[in-house]
């Protein structure tokens, strides 16, 4: 089976390809920096000839308002019409957990917008949602650091490793298409501060992480449950352990 990953230099991608290619399929690996481009077009008509399944891990490189919105757009219209040209058999895109719930987000505003765009369209897909990833707690400090203070609320998140979504997209990879939406977190809930607090204590990272409730998150503000499976019976729950990760890393 030949399976086109868009995005497939970055974090999730790489993964992904790496554990398809293990399983002996046919896999490209799609990004602007392997000649794909799925904003311009660029490669995208020969990269997918021939494929049976394409999955879109892409991601914007600037989150303001306007430019997040119409990466994910244009991506996703050209990538759903050069798909549909080839007779790909199933669409599969990684989204996020509490996209349709937090108010005020840019980034999650845009996801819903490439989220209604696949649901539109003619091709089977599936949509995995899944919660932040253990690797993000740097940037998540990073935007709410003054001097050696990090800001952030106590909201709960239900955070998973990398490598645990990459798994996972690999099982809906070969499964039938779900033609609808699957939420995949990691095994533990823990508030936004604490996930972040104790991340940057194992990494040797001074800054003090207080906890504020008025704080945003990345510009918005989020309710306390926006951002977990708003049925754990219903997600698929990775194994991955925080502490586990930390040691490791």
């Amino acid at each position: 089976m030949k399976i086109v990953v868009i995005g497939g230099s970055g974090l999730i991608g790489k993964g992904l390809v790496q554990n398809l290619n293990n399983l002996g399929h046919e896999v490209v690996a799609a990004s602007p920096s392997l000649g794909v481009n799925s904003v311009t077009g660029e490669g995208l008509a020969g990269a997918l000839a021939g494929s049976q399944v394409v999955v879109d891990v892409t991601n914007s490189p600037s989150f303001e308002e306007q430019a997040v919105l119409t990466f994910f757009e244009t991506s996703t219209k050209n990538l759903l019409a050069e798909a549909a040209n080839a007779g790909v058999q199933h669409y599969i895109a990684l989204s996020i957990v509490g996209t349709d719930r937090p108010p005020g987000n840019a980034y999650f505003n845009a996801k819903v917008a490439q989220e209604k765009l696949i649901q539109a369209s003619s091709i089977p897909y599936t949509i995995v949602r899944a919660t932040q990833f253990f690797e993000f707690a740097g940037t998540i400090a990073y935007t709410a650091t003054e001097g050696q203070t990090v800001r952030l609320p106590s909201t709960a998140m239900q955070p998973i490793a990398a490598t645990d979504v990459s798994a996972a997209l690999s099982d809906y990879v070969l499964a039938e298409p779900v033609n609808g939406i699957v939420d995949l977190a990691g095994p533990e809930k823990i508030g936004m501060d604490e996930f972040v607090r104790q991340s940057l204590k194992a990494a040797g990272d001074n800054r003090e992480v207080v906890t504020d409730n008025e704080a945003g998150y990345f510009g918005g503000q989020v309710d306390d449950n926006a951002l977990v499976p708003a049925d754990d019976s219903n997600a698929r729950i990775a194994p991955t352990r925080l502490a586990d990760w930390l040691a490791r890393s």
